[in-house]
């Protein structure tokens, strides 16, 4: 993917590629993620009689023709005029869920209209009547889960955006699943006072399922049955928060071990490969966030399209060469 990468560099206007690349600090965090595929190995196993490969994977109740997610990121519209709905389009043709984050520049009803399986990513909001809005709002759209972002007390220092002095959307855009009642859009607001019981009160507020995103320690997923969690996303929200924070892969098996829950892994996920090495180490499943936005910029919903076939390819070639027949199939020792 790395040459999608790079004609996505191309056509983007520099400032909002820093955005979409860019992340805290000195970005240890962000090359972390895909270093962290780079040093796994897989240990094949042979004379398996595989066959025909079954990729399906079922989640909160949607079948899902492959184990990969489109992450919640924001501004598609900065990336490509069709937006987040052109995403969208390109995972219900996949036969996949997109996760449509608060900062998209479209709204959810727009979105929802593709068909798209849809769950949506809410940060905890201190408004506690503001939040059950844009909650009821998701619901009546027809996302199937909640993914609340729990790794965001504070907003992460950005060096790039910071260089460029990109803090708010250019004239026309706005974050459109941010509107209140009356239609006025508020910001994201960032809580330090963060805690379990944010989560308890969504949990109270809603009957879809929540996953909580950005987990990196098994303490944290321990906690997170006892208070009505239906999933884990471990994650280190792609680098752009705590910069110095454990690579997402390398905090998986511990999050993983500590619970019976779902666990679902983002940051790093480039190839095929990448996902069999991370459900071979736990996960149900992988979301992909940069790879799709670069797609989008280069080829609309095209070329997310084209992206997610090509992962489908590559993972059901690697499933048959590591001797799996479907992801269950897939254990630890696979992976060195």
């Amino acid at each position: 993917m790395t040459a999608t990468a790079d004609r996505a560099q191309a056509v983007l206007d520099p400032v909002y590629w820093d955005y979409f690349a860019g992340g805290a600090g000195d970005e240890r965090t962000l090359r972390a993620n895909e270093e962290a595929y780079a040093r796994r190995r897989i240990v094949p196993r042979v004379l398996r009689g595989v066959g025909e490969r079954d990729l399906r994977t079922t989640l909160f109740g949607t079948e899902l023709t492959l184990p990969v997610l489109i992450a919640p990121t924001a501004f598609h519209r900065l990336a490509h005029p069709e937006g987040e709905a052109g995403t969208a389009a390109a995972a219900a043709g996949a036969g996949t869920v997109m996760v449509v984050s608060s900062a998209a520049t479209q709204p959810i009803e727009e979105i929802a209209a593709t068909g798209a399986a849809l769950w949506f990513q809410l940060y905890p909001q201190p408004d506690a009547a503001f939040q059950e809005h844009l909650i009821r709002r998701a619901e009546r759209a027809g996302c199937r889960a909640l993914v609340v972002t729990v790794d965001s007390p504070v907003f992460g220092l950005r060096d790039r955006d910071s260089r460029h002095g990109f803090t708010e959307l250019p004239a026309g855009y706005a974050c459109e699943n941010m509107r209140d009642a009356a239609g006025r859009v508020r910001d994201i607001a960032m809580d330090a006072a963060l805690s379990w019981d944010h989560v308890d009160r969504i949990r109270a507020a809603t009957d879809l399922p929540i996953l909580l995103k950005g987990v990196l320690h098994p303490g944290d997923a321990e906690l997170a049955a006892a208070h009505g969690v239906a999933g884990l996303i471990v994650s280190n929200h792609g680098g752009r928060q705590l910069d110095g924070a454990i690579a997402a892969l390398d905090a998986l098996p511990a999050v993983a071990a500590a619970t019976a829950l779902p666990v679902l892994v983002d940051g790093g996920v480039r190839r095929g490969t990448d996902v069999l090495v991370a459900l071979a180490l736990g996960a149900t499943a992988v979301l992909i966030g940069r790879p799709v936005v670069y797609a989008l910029a280069t080829g609309g919903r095209r070329g997310v399209r084209e992206l997610l076939e090509t992962v489908r390819t590559e993972l059901d070639h690697v499933l048959a060469l590591a001797g799996a027949r479907r992801p269950a199939d897939l254990t630890p020792d696979l992976v060195a």
